[in-house]
């Protein structure tokens, strides 16, 4: 061995006990990263978009206030459920070693910095705002003519829906609800006497009012928070009284439900558990930092919050709502228009799905091919004389969506419809229980599912009555039967007639209605019953081949990976040798490039103009990636205990090689080889964006699958080959 061999050998094993590799190998404290941590990881890379300049200065605002909601459900879900463990005396630690305590304490040392790196952007971005015309105004901005039309439009748009409080033992504190705005103010009466009051500021008003615009500069947009149009006219809600103090504050609280899974009847319980979501505990009190002391005690006292509770906010209140300042008529500060295509395997049978999916199977590539795509399969079931039955899995929705609207048209019209629908779907039960509730009423079979399980997998399965018999059509998904996320949502839609896939289509709509476990599926795996064991034991098929001295690699793409068993198992292939490229876009807990451990798994993330949602896993069996012979699945489920163990999912095989092609040779190569938006995973927890050489153009995936219509479904350039374009060879060097 040569000196500068031991000497890299030498210095391989010193990091690799720097990091704990030993201990990593046999115990669970170095395995992991904290799961909460790397969401908190997660959303500071959507910060980061706001600060990317490439960007459209209000596609960044929007990354801004994305980031703000993020944090805001974080908070009303995870970390709701780490203070209950906490109040509840559990110090039970999670896979990477913390007990509940110490993870609420690195989880609010983070947030408040990553809330402090918020309320920085927001204040560079005002400023290139108001440099763009668009002008967020001080009180003391104001003219003479702003105050005056300031005060008509109070008096007609918001006084009516106010009500002022005053705070006094006869009159006490009111319950702010999730989410919900108020500001509190310590006044000085005609005689002297000092006052406390509040002012809920209900959520039907919009956030910023906007002011008139200068006739000879219509481009210019001038708007003031609601709470300084209110203290401004604060003498209409409280005559006589001169304004002392301020305090704005928003209110968090645990959103997450709780079901017993004794509930006799499960819509009748989520109707009072929806009810109990508004009054859970406090999980973050914000207020304003220039507010005096003695106010700000006043409001923590009577919300109850916790000292860990409180966040001192210098600057905004509801980073989230500062997407109302996106405003239309400003094309140049958004990204360019961007209409999705129709997919021409369609347009070549004259718009007849069942005869285009017939001819072969179908992929459908959202958002750069249309979503349109998937209400027509249902609406051209619900009005085909020939479809006997529709089967229908709803997670979630839209308000007006016209997929129910098909299926409740299928209903009155006779056929025999089934609706899987999804009440613990978070934040959607509401939305849900009312499209249960219309579809019974036109006839159709509406099932709950599991109580201790959410169906969560994507599939609409359509019985036709045809010469040769019946035939069942299948519609399988990345994503949701959602019109409006599929726009922004990088999704796959795979449509077939396989008999194997339509029989495994209607066992597993037999399992969540009755309850009965499929005797033998012929393609799909199925959570809970068999897909986390099918993916152990397709990475053991590729230990094997490793061992065996031949090709053996991993590529898969999603957008969580947590499962422990999982991620040990990838370890596992890693030592054996086994190349892993994991495209994962939010929570990692897979600690890459440690030695001895995962040196040969490599992590990245990508955050841009769309969001990453389509899960994809290939395995080389055997070849080295990208192959013919690789197995691809596309799947409705992250890696992750909760998608594993306690959701209904499916893993659905890629049986038709244009389809194979389409999905390994294309989205994924393209995925793994995008530098534009790209970041790495360190064996350490950081990530760093992806830098592309100084003498050529950073790849994009999404801007090349916008640009290819070759790339997505069979669209009008995708020979049935499918070949990729020769003016850019994916394929990678490394393979």
């Amino acid at each position: 061995m040569s000196r500068e061999t031991q000497a890299g050998k030498k210095a391989q094993t010193t990091k690799a006990k720097a990091l704990g590799v030993d201990d990593a190998l046999r115990g669970s404290v170095k395995r992991f990263f904290n799961r909460e941590r790397s969401w908190l990881n997660f959303n500071l890379r959507v910060l980061e978009e706001s600060r990317n300049q490439d960007n459209p200065l209000l596609e960044r605002l929007r990354f801004l206030s994305i980031s703000g909601n993020n944090l805001d459900e974080f908070y009303m879900v995870r970390v709701g459920g780490l203070q209950e463990q906490v109040r509840a005396g559990i110090e039970t630690p999670s896979p990477d070693g913390l007990t509940p305590a110490e993870q609420l304490s690195q989880i609010n040392a983070a947030a408040q910095a990553l809330m402090e790196a918020q309320q920085a952007q927001w204040r560079v971005l005002r400023r290139e705002l108001h440099s763009a015309g668009i002008s967020v105004m001080e009180p003391y901005q104001l003219s003479a003519a702003d105050v005056d039309w300031l005060r008509q439009r109070f008096m007609e748009q918001v006084f009516p829906v106010l009500t002022p409080l005053a705070l006094d033992p006869s009159h006490p504190f009111p319950f702010i609800p999730n989410l919900g705005f108020a500001v509190a103010y310590t006044m000085r009466g005609p005689t002297g006497e000092v006052m406390q009051g509040l002012v809920p500021l209900p959520t039907q008003i919009p956030r910023f009012v906007e002011l008139p615009r200068a006739a000879d500069r219509l481009e210019a947009r001038r708007f003031l928070l609601l709470e300084d149009l209110i203290t401004v006219n604060l003498d209409a809600l409280f005559p006589d009284h001169t304004l002392v103090a301020r305090c704005a504050f928003r209110v968090v609280r645990d959103s997450d439900i709780e079901l017993e899974e004794e509930a006799e009847d499960l819509v009748r319980e989520f109707e009072a558990l929806l009810k109990q979501r508004r009054m859970g505990e406090v999980v973050r009190l914000k207020l304003e930092v220039a507010a005096p002391e003695s106010l700000r005690n006043m409001i923590i006292a009577q919300t109850g919050a916790d000292p860990y509770d409180i966040v001192l906010v210098e600057g905004v209140l509801g980073v989230a709502q500062l997407s109302q300042l996106i405003v239309d008529g400003r094309p140049e500060l958004k990204w360019a228009s961007y209409e999705p295509r129709y997919p021409e395997r369609v347009r070549d049978f004259g718009g007849d799905m069942f005869a285009a999916i017939r001819a072969k199977d179908l992929l459908v590539h959202h958002p750069f091919e249309t979503f349109d795509v998937v209400v027509e399969f249902v609406r051209q079931a619900a009005r085909d004389p020939n479809v006997v039955a529709i089967k229908q899995t709803l997670y979630r929705t839209s308000k007006d969506s016209q997929i129910v609207a098909a299926l409740i048209e299928a209903a009155e019209a006779g056929k025999n419809v089934t609706a899987l629908v999804e009440i613990k779907a978070r934040f959607d039960e509401e939305a849900n229980l009312r499209w249960a509730q219309d579809l019974e009423r036109a006839g159709a079979q509406v099932v709950y599912g599991f109580i201790s399980l959410k169906t969560h997998a994507k599939v609409s399965l359509v019985v036709r009555r045809e010469p040769e018999g019946l035939r069942s059509y299948v519609h399988f998904g990345t994503g949701n039967y959602h019109p409006v996320t599929a726009r922004i949502y990088t999704d796959l839609s795979l449509f077939t007639c396989e008999p194997g896939l339509g029989r495994d289509a209607g066992r597993l709509f037999n399992y969540v209605t009755g309850y009965s476990r499929p005797p033998v599926l012929e393609h799909i795996a199925m959570s809970p019953l068999t897909l986390k064991p099918t993916l152990l034991e397709r990475i053991d098929a590729e230990i094997a081949f490793a061992k065996a001295g031949k090709p053996a690699s991993v590529w898969a793409k999603m957008n969580s990976l947590v499962d422990p068993v999982v991620i040990d198992k990838l370890y596992d292939a890693s030592q054996a040798g086994v190349q892993i490229d994991l495209v994962i876009r939010g929570i990692c807990c897979l600690r890459p490039g440690i030695p001895g451990l995962s040196e040969n798994i490599r992590v990245k993330s990508i955050i841009g103009r769309f969001l990453e949602h389509a899960r994809i896993v290939c395995f080389g069996n055997g070849k080295p990636l990208p192959s013919d012979e690789a197995l691809v699945y596309i799947s409705s489920a992250d890696w992750m205990p909760r998608n594993l163990d306690r959701r209904v999912e499916a893993l659905v095989p890629i049986l038709n090689p244009t389809v194979h092609n389409q999905v390994l040779d294309q989205i994924m190569l393209a995925n793994l080889n995008d530098e534009a938006q790209s970041w790495v995973l360190d064996s350490n927890g950081t990530y760093a964006r992806v830098q592309a050489p100084a003498d050529k153009l950073a790849f994009s995936a999404h801007s090349y699958f916008m640009r290819n219509p070759s790339l997505s479904g069979r669209g009008s350039a995708l020979s049935d080959e499918g070949a990729v374009p020769p003016q850019l060879d994916l394929r990678r060097t490394d393979a």
